[in-house]
């Protein structure tokens, strides 16, 4: 199926809700770590020329293995996992939300070394990823929103937020008029506000890409 033919056959674009598989079998949640593991190795390691070498060697084997198998967006089992932490997703910042009692969003984040910028500090641009991804999740779990985009992210940096270490997220919606949806959040170290963002997501009309 191509990409046209996989949004007219998904009203709504690619935020329509993800149909739960277990394709992938019971290793999917591994192979999803291990990635992320080699990601991390990648940008940490100062390894002999020899052993780049044998590594980027097997790396080619592993992608050549899996190329085969490549699947559009609405059969791989990436995004689908509902078992597993960001649903089997490698491109997210890892994160475990939940509702809150007062009916928000809170949870736990956690930058990688592969989201190093400098200093120990995650990227900006990987901060910005984390508040996309936790916005618009706070988006559609608390308006019910089936399918919205991002038409605004504002995001203010207030400390450097560490690479490697267990951070808190807490977001809500503010407003809600017409197609629009109002949210904003905040990250945490403790008591220390790292960074602050506040979006605009717009509900989508059926049909919209």
């Amino acid at each position: 199926m191509s990409t046209n033919d996989a949004v007219e056959a998904h009203p709504g674009g690619g935020f329509n809700p993800p149909e739960p598989t277990h394709h992938g079998g019971p290793d999917y949640g591994r192979f999803v770590e291990a990635v992320r593991a080699l990601q991390d190795h990648a940008r940490a390691a100062d390894a002999p020329d020899a052993v780049i070498t044998e590594a980027a060697d097997l790396i080619e084997k592993v992608s050549a293995m899996l190329a085969p198998y490549d699947a559009d967006e609405w059969s791989s089992p990436s995004g689908r996992r509902m078992d597993l932490p960001n649903r089997g997703n490698i491109l997210g910042v890892p994160v475990d939300l939940h509702l809150t009692d007062d009916g928000r969003i809170g949870g736990t984040a956690r930058f990688r070394r592969f989201h190093l910028g400098r200093n120990g500090a995650a990227h900006g641009g990987a901060v910005a990823h984390l508040f996309d991804s936790l916005l618009g999740f706070t988006a559609f779990k608390l308006s019910e929103s089936k399918a919205q985009r991002t038409a605004f992210l504002h995001v203010d940096y207030r400390k450097i937020a560490l690479v490697e270490r267990e951070l808190q997220v807490e977001a809500g919606i503010d407003d809600i008029v017409d197609r629009k949806i109002f949210v904003s959040g905040r990250l945490l170290d403790g008591e220390h506000v790292l960074a602050e963002a506040h979006s605009l997501f717009v509900k989508l009309k059926p049909g919209q890409p």
